[in-house]
């Protein structure tokens, strides 16, 4: 009777104890975050790996143009002497796509995630819960993919895909106002698909990278209000929040209430004074409502925990600015359910 009677009471105590370390686990899981820009890629996808990126950079660097951009570029990215913090890339796909679902487990991150889309539903396979399927488009995916306005049609009607972006065209020297972008916007405003363009900075110098149309002026908001304008039901959002731009972005905040901005590749590799100042000016224009947190990770799974913490270590933001940028303000823009939201806090 004594042994049954301990038994007993060890195994109400193991249960005890079970229940608690779950109760402190659940306390110490980090609060959910929506990752607005996440890439689904190959590891070589920014040249052979592994890559360095700052993390953030300290400098951009500088050329003599009688040397080759290009070398210049991938000797920084090899050695990160741009930077004194840097991310350092995998190896490997599968290397890479473990470590990026690992670090968006451990941040609670809940990741809007574009690139092919056969590489996209491998890792949406891997992990449902986590990554939301969306499309990188540009206008050679339409010839190079067959992403032209009949196949998106079917992969957003299917439920599948959510998000119509990253919309990439800045690189290709198109603004998102030109009329061949035109019967893309139409279909997205008709379906109410939320779309994600390219509005900022790509690599330092990505002119002499082999995107020679890519143009400085295109980092302006402004190259979005025609389309604006002409689909007023449009959800849409300036990706990298028109980085340097931030008068451009702040009008035309203020001019389409529609709009939004995720803080993409600015939230870790800008500067942090740059950052902030940059954060701190749409914030304090009244636009804090509309920005979203976009980790823009490529093939640095590290950065997506450096721009979660850089937005969490602001000290201009209190706790409940803090939790809109990192989560409500992209559950509005998503229109995500209750049900929804409460899974992503469980």
């Amino acid at each position: 009777m004594k042994n049954y009677m301990l038994k007993k009471h060890l195994l109400f105590l193991s249960f005890s104890l079970l229940y608690f370390n779950i109760t402190i686990a659940q306390k110490n899981k980090p609060m959910p975050v929506i990752d607005m820009h996440l890439h689904a890629l190959n590891a070589d996808d920014q040249g052979p790996p592994p890559l360095k990126v700052g993390s953030p950079f300290d400098q951009f660097g500088a050329n003599d143009p009688h040397n080759n951009y290009g070398e210049t570029f991938m000797e920084a990215s090899k050695t990160g002497k741009w930077a004194k913090h840097n991310s350092t890339s995998p190896t490997t796909d599968d290397s890479l796509r473990k470590q990026t679902l690992r670090a968006l487990k451990e941040n609670n991150v809940f990741a809007i995630t574009s690139g092919d889309v056969a590489v996209v539903r491998n890792w949406h396979k891997e992990d449902p819960t986590r990554i939301m399927n969306a499309i990188y488009w540009d206008f050679s995916s339409v010839k190079n993919r067959g992403l032209n306005i009949d196949s998106l049609k079917c992969l957003f009607k299917s439920n599948e895909f959510k998000v119509f972006g990253e919309v990439a065209i800045q690189y290709e020297g198109y603004s998102p106002s030109d009329s061949s972008f035109e019967p893309y916007l139409k279909m997205a405003e008709e379906l109410d698909i939320p779309v994600g363009i390219h509005v900022g900075p790509g690599p330092p110098g990505v002119i002499y990278l082999g995107s020679s149309n890519y143009r400085a002026s295109l980092h302006s908001a402004f190259v979005l209000e025609e389309a604006l304008v002409k689909h007023p039901r449009l959800r849409v959002y300036a990706m990298h929040a028109g980085w340097p731009l931030i008068d451009d972005m702040i009008a035309t905040l203020y001019a389409h209430p529609q709009l939004y901005v995720d803080l993409g590749i600015i939230g870790y590799a800008v500067p942090e004074k740059e950052y902030y100042n940059y954060l701190e000016r749409i914030v304090n224009a009244g636009f804090l409502n509309r920005i979203m947190f976009g980790s823009d990770n490529m093939v640095w799974p590290g950065t997506i925990k450096v721009a979660i913490d850089r937005i969490n270590k602001a000290k201009f933001l209190s706790p409940a600015q803090k939790r809109d940028i990192l989560f409500n303000n992209a559950a509005r823009f998503l229109r995500l359910t209750e049900t929804e939201i409460k899974k992503m806090y469980q």
